[in-house]
This record gives structure tokens, C-alpha cells and sequence, in this order.
């Protein structure tokens, strides 16, 4: 049975930990994911789960505690935000190389400087090649549920998952969730049964060793090869999820896109209010649809041009820069994977909300009417266009 709850964003995702029960949580406080550890702690304290809880003197030994947790067989989880992802960032290439299962929960906050302890996806996005799976959540709904599918879908992988979910605007607002009954939970991710771990007595192996150039190579290609191959698992899991709380969840989520003129990409909290737009717009005659990736990495490079390709204009939003490139990384990639198929919808980029400025619906709508002049004209006379701030 389905329990109704309101719980703020942290507090789904530690409620979620607590259900899960993992042999090992290791963190170090950063705002806004400080309040996860915090809840965490004191279900900890208070004999809610028998999980081995490691205040660490920094994230980037938060990570390394996870690897060594991870590596002698045990079910580990941590959370961090932006400068703690960041000094991580030497870990988190060897927890993935090592192909440890390890779920990063990541309150989605700007990077420093200057100082902003607010929203964007500066800090996810930077480390998107560290061979981490990447989940976004639009609400606290999403992220409670991405946390108890992304334990799976990393075991069943071999790969790290990194939950990610905007820091403020999801971590510490309160919505009505629906929560599963902690035995479904349990009985939903099972017991991790490593095939290899270094606590086996009975087979001697070696973790991170030195490798020279080819083998090196073969490693990082097993490594490409497993987060392609990841992509199935995701679905997978999600239809295993969906067949026990009817939440269905996919790669990507499609809005109002059967019959869609002009469309939008956006990750996380900021799509639903573009789903406002959207319905805003319908009701206006304008056929506007919405695209919303699931999974950054593994990017969906064959599945999201097909949904994009009877567009007439296409905006990909971004909240991160990519500083001296030709635009930023969502845009980049999606370009790229529409090009490679044959795909030339006239299509621009928007920076949006940096630092955690607001985006309101008539914002997003001043989006879609740039496309529908797009759309019109079939000329796009700038690619990157900034939210709020173009001269």
C-alpha cells in the first residue's frame, strides 16, 4: 500500500536511504545536501536502519570511503552539492573505472566564484565524463523514486549512479509524495551479490591496479561499452518500477510532443514550469511541446532526435555554461546526436537561471515565441541566447 507523506526534497531522498538500508553511508555537510546526511544521521542514531554512518573530514574522502566500502562488497550511498562534487572529482573517475555501484545523491547547486549557494547545473554537468550515470528529477517525487531505482540499475550495471535534483528549488521545498511500504522497498533492490569484492576469502583480486596503455584503453572502453549498454538496464529497472507503484518512468519524458510545431529540451524542476507554458500556449493554438531527459548520461543519442525530427524550431535550455565552447553541454550533445542522424531542425540554445535566478512561465513563453519567428522565417540569426540577460 501506498503511504501519502509531504516531505521536502532531502527528506524523500533520506527516507528513501532509510528503506533502502545500505551497508555504508559516508558524507560530508555542503549546502543546499547537507540536510541528507543530517535526516540520515539521525535514523542512524535512532536504530532505524543498522547502515554504517562515517562523518568524514571531506568529500573528497567521503568518496574515497565510498570506493573502499563499495569494493569490499557493501551497498553504499553519500550525497554532495557543487564545490564538494568538485572536490570529489579525482574519486569519482575511480569509482567508476573501478565499476563500483555506488548511488551519489547531488542537490544540483552553482559553483563558486563567486560565491552562490544556490541553483544550477554547473557542478552535475562538470563532471559528466567522470563514467558516472547521470538521473535528473523534476520534483521530490522524482527523486525519492530515482534513489531507489538508481541502487538497481548501478548493481545490475556496474556503474555509479548520480541522482541529481536542482538544490533549493527540490531539496528544501515540501510537496505530497507517495511513499512505498519499507518491505517493498527492501524486496524491490534485493541483496547486492557482488561477483567480486575484496572481503571474498576464497578468490584473491586486485582493485585499481596499475595499467599500461592498452589495457588502460581496454578498461575505458568496457567502461563506454557498459554506460551504452546501461541504457536497457534503466528501462529495465523502471519497468520493474512501474509495475509496482504505476509511476512510469523512461529515458526521457515526452510532453504534449505527438503533434508539436515548436519544442523545448529542459532538465529537471524547470520543466514543469514549462509544462505551464506548454498548456498555457495550447490553449492559445500554438502547438508547443516539451522534452524532458531522464538520463544525461546515458544520453538517449538515438531515441531523442527521432522525437525531435517533425519539429519546425527547437530551443535546448542549459543551466551551465560551457565557458569559450560553442554552447553549452545539453545543447552541444543533442546537436550533435540530431546531426549525426540526418536531423537539421533549426535550433538554438538558451543559458537559463545561473546562480539560481528565477524562471517564470512568461519566461519560458518568451522562448517559444523566439521559435515560432524561427519557425516562420526558417532562420536562426544567433545560436546562444541567454535567459533574461541578451542585450
Amino acid at each position: 500500500m501506498a503511504i501519502r507523506e509531504r516531505l521536502s526534497g532531502n527528506e524523500a531522498v533520506a527516507t528513501a536511504m532509510k528503506q533502502i538500508n545500505p551497508d555504508t553511508v559516508a558524507a560530508y555537510p555542503i549546502t543546499p545536501s547537507t540536510e541528507v546526511p543530517q535526516y540520515f544521521s539521525n535514523f542512524v542514531a535512532n536504530g532505524e536502519v543498522t547502515t554504517e554512518f562515517i562523518a568524514v573530514e571531506s568529500e573528497h574522502s567521503a568518496m574515497s570511503a565510498c570506493i573502499g566500502a563499495s569494493a569490499a562488497g557493501g551497498r553504499v550511498i553519500t550525497a554532495t552539492s557543487s564545490q564538494g562534487l568538485a572536490y570529489m572529482f579525482e574519486m569519482l573517475y575511480i569509482a567508476a573505472g573501478m565499476r563500483l555501484p555506488i548511488t551519489l545523491v547531488c542537490g544540483n547547486r552553482a559553483l563558486s566564484a563567486p560565491l552562490n549557494i544556490h541553483n544550477d547545473h554547473s557542478d552535475s554537468m562538470g563532471v559528466r565524463d567522470a563514467g558516472f550515470i547521470q538521473l535528473y528529477c523534476e520534483s521530490n517525487q522524482e527523486a525519492y523514486d530515482n534513489v531507489i531505482m538508481a541502487v538497481k540499475i548501478a548493481e545490475k550495471a556496474n556503474i555509479p549512479v548520480m541522482v541529481c535534483y536542482d538544490g533549493f528549488i527540490t531539496s528544501h521545498s515540501v510537496e505530497n509524495i507517495m511513499l512505498i511500504e519499507d518491505e517493498e522497498v527492501k524486496k524491490f533492490v534485493g541483496e547486492r551479490k557482488p561477483t567480486q569484492y575484496l572481503l571474498d576469502d576464497e578468490r584473491n583480486i586486485s582493485m585499481g591496479p596499475m595499467d599500461l596503455q592498452k589495457y588502460y584503453f581496454e578498461h575505458r572502453k568496457q567502461l563506454a561499452d557498459a554506460m551504452v549498454g546501461a541504457k536497457e538496464i534503466i528501462k529495465e529497472v523502471s519497468e520493474e518500477f512501474y509495475k509496482l507503484t504505476g509511476r512510469k518512468y523512461d529515458l526521457y519524458e515526452k510532453y504534449m510532443m505527438d503533434d508539436a510545431e515548436v519544442g523545448v529540451v529542459v532538465l529537471n524542476s524547470t520543466a514543469g514550469t514549462a509544462k505551464d507554458a506548454v498548456d498555457e500556449l495550447r490553449a492559445q493554438g500554438v502547438k508547443a511541446g516539451l522534452i524532458k531527459p531522464r538520463t544525461f548520461r546515458p544520453l538517449p543519442a538515438d531515441e531523442l532526435p527521432e522525437e525531435l525530427r517533425n519539429l519546425k524550431a527547437l530551443a535546448i535550455m542549459d543551466k551551465a555554461d560551457s565557458v569559450n565552447g560553442y554552447a553549452a553541454p545539453l545543447f552541444t550533445e543533442i546537436t550533435s546526436a540530431m546531426y549525426t542522424k540526418g536531423l537539421t531542425v533549426p535550433t538554438i540554445d538558451y543559458v537559463y537561471g545561473l546562480g539560481g535566478v528565477d524562471v517564470k512561465v512568461s519566461d519560458i513563453k518568451e522562448v517559444y515565441a523566439k521559435l515560432q519567428e524561427i519557425a516562420q522565417s526558417g532562420k536562426v540569426d544567433k545560436t546562444t541566447h541567454y535567459l533574461g540577460m541578451d542585450n
